[in-house]
């Protein structure tokens, strides 16, 4: 198991984190997303490789930026 920690601007409320988290869970590979809009934080754990930018390109095809 490998995580991830990711900057996430633009997530504003609990809507917010479901949309990322549903999208991620989408990417073969991804165990568990945990999202959270108050501190701007997107934690994803793999259970297999999975490249980072696979990930930063999900988030921000669904409208939010990744830092």
């Amino acid at each position: 198991m490998k995580e991830l920690i990711f900057n996430v601007e633009g997530m504003v409320c609990n809507g917010c984190e479901n949309r990322v988290q549903n999208a991620l869970k989408t990417i073969d590979g991804v165990e568990e997303v945990i999202a959270n809009h108050e501190n701007g934080t997107v934690k994803v754990t793999l259970n297999k490789e999975v490249d980072e930018n696979t990930i930063k390109e999900k988030i921000e095809d669904i409208g939010f930026e990744v830092k």
